[in-house]
């Protein structure tokens, strides 16, 4: 038998992607049970469920082919002679919708996002793959990850699925997770409150697993990268798994020293790219079905050809369509879906830089020449800073183009937006005057 499957991998090495194969297929083993029957023994429940759903007919093709007969195959979660496996703590806890899970340190990790909940696609297959290797793996040749994306297209979700799979494998192991932003603010309050010893041994000595999400957000903050940089090395000596997430290269990201540079681009860097349609599809039919939102089909297909954007814009379609259709007493259909849609991407196509700057500059009364110009009085810089941030939220262009547009370059845009995001959460001024813009642009009124 394991000539047979060797020829069948064989054939299937030719057919799928090279990292695929090694991910998925290799570490299946191939046996007969005490019938006489085709067993295939995957490492894990998450291998088990993946091959099943995307290479489980192929496989069957492949022995059909090879042994010259109809034949069925069973796929369990068994070591390879045949020991079965249970199922990991995950399926238990999942039971559980209302709970979150808290790591060792840092923030709670969100109940849905596990690798269970998470749509694979031809645009992530391979961070889908690189995650899973990481978080299943006790050892492993890399032991960092840097997860690379937009804003809605899964980073977030795929690191927090890490952590859960980590404490769901082994629930003693120290996971910290939360934002560089997190690990900054943190250490400026152990210097304020001289306990910046225990804050070194804390993330030096006590931690396993490090989850740091928007690590462009150090950009410029000299005295945290120096301080993260040696954590690092500290954990990389040890050998613990470090995940980073950023909507930047590591490469791309302003004013970083070389030595946190280095440790960024060091790791396995992964993409994950915008879905195509008929992974938009699956992804609005998985969260339909969580969510319990009996969604028609032709809904389906009609908002996941129209909303394109991120993964976060299908859940804003997905919710729009179900609430206004409660609300309203009336079918979801295609009318209805139609009349979501139009609020969800009006203008998007039209928005520019240049009329975000007419925009802004109406408003606070001054000149595009003045918004456009170096001076660094403050009734300029704020509305500047705006005008960019809602440039990069509201528009398709990089930042080098928007940093041109105002006579700037693409970092000062970068600390721009960084800016206004620390204001927004503060929930003070800066969010109101977000907020008031973010209206004008959605009404088209403008």
């Amino acid at each position: 038998m394991e000539t047979v499957w060797s020829s069948v991998k064989t054939a299937i090495k030719e057919k799928i992607p090279g990292h695929s194969f090694r991910m998925w297929i290799e570490p299946i083993r191939c046996f007969l049970d005490e019938e006489g029957g085709l067993v295939l023994a995957c490492p894990n429940f998450f291998s088990k469920k993946r091959v099943q759903e995307n290479y489980g007919s192929f496989i069957v093709e492949e022995f059909q082919r090879a042994l010259g007969k109809t034949c069925t195959i069973s796929f369990l979660v068994a070591n390879g002679n045949g020991n079965r496996t249970p199922k990991p703590e995950l399926s238990r806890q999942l039971t559980l919708p209302d709970l979150a899970v808290r790591p060792y340190s840092g923030r709670l990790l969100r109940k849905d996002f596990t690798f269970e909940y998470f749509v694979v696609g031809g645009n992530n297959d391979f961070a889908y793959s690189a995650a899973l290797s990481l978080a299943s793996r006790k050892a492993s040749l890399q032991n960092s990850l840097f997860l690379l994306s937009n804003t809605g297209m899964g980073k977030s979700h795929l690191t927090q699925a890490i952590g859960h799979l980590i404490l769901n494998q082994s629930p003693r192991e120290r996971v910290f997770y939360m934002t560089a932003e997190d690990f900054s603010n943190e250490m400026v309050q152990a210097y304020r409150n001289d306990s910046i010893d225990k804050f070194k041994g804390k993330y030096r000595n006590d931690c396993d697993v490090l989850l740091l999400e928007d690590v462009h957000h150090l950009s410029g903050k000299e005295r945290t990268q120096v301080e993260l940089s040696m954590t690092l090395d500290s954990l990389f000596e040890a050998e613990k798994k470090i995940i980073f997430s950023s909507c930047y290269r590591p490469g791309e990201i302003p004013k970083l020293n070389d030595k946190l540079r280095s440790c960024l681009s060091g790791s396995l860097i992964s993409d994950i790219e915008a879905p195509n349609f008929r992974t938009r599809v699956r992804i609005l039919q998985r969260k339909a079905l969580l969510k319990g939102m009996p969604i028609p089909e032709k809904v389906i297909h009609y908002l996941a050809s129209e909303l394109t954007d991120d993964v976060r814009q299908l859940e804003s379609g997905l919710i729009g369509v179900t609430a206004k259709a409660s609300l309203l007493s009336c079918p979801i259909d295609i009318a209805l879906a139609e009349s979501v849609v139009k609020n969800i991407v009006r203008q998007r196509s039209t928005i520019t830089v240049d009329i975000i700057k007419k925009l802004v500059c109406k408003h606070y009364n001054i000149s595009i020449n003045e918004i456009d110009s170096r001076s660094r009085k403050q009734n300029l810089v704020r509305p500047r800073q705006i005008a960019m941030y809602l440039a990069r939220n509201f528009t398709d262009s990089p930042l080098q183009t928007i940093g041109r547009s105002f006579n700037r370059y693409h970092a000062t845009v970068l600390h721009a937006v960084n800016c206004i995001e620390k204001g927004i959460k503060k929930n003070g001024a800066i969010q109101k005057q977000v907020e008031f813009f973010r209206q004008k642009l959605h009404s088209g009124k403008f």
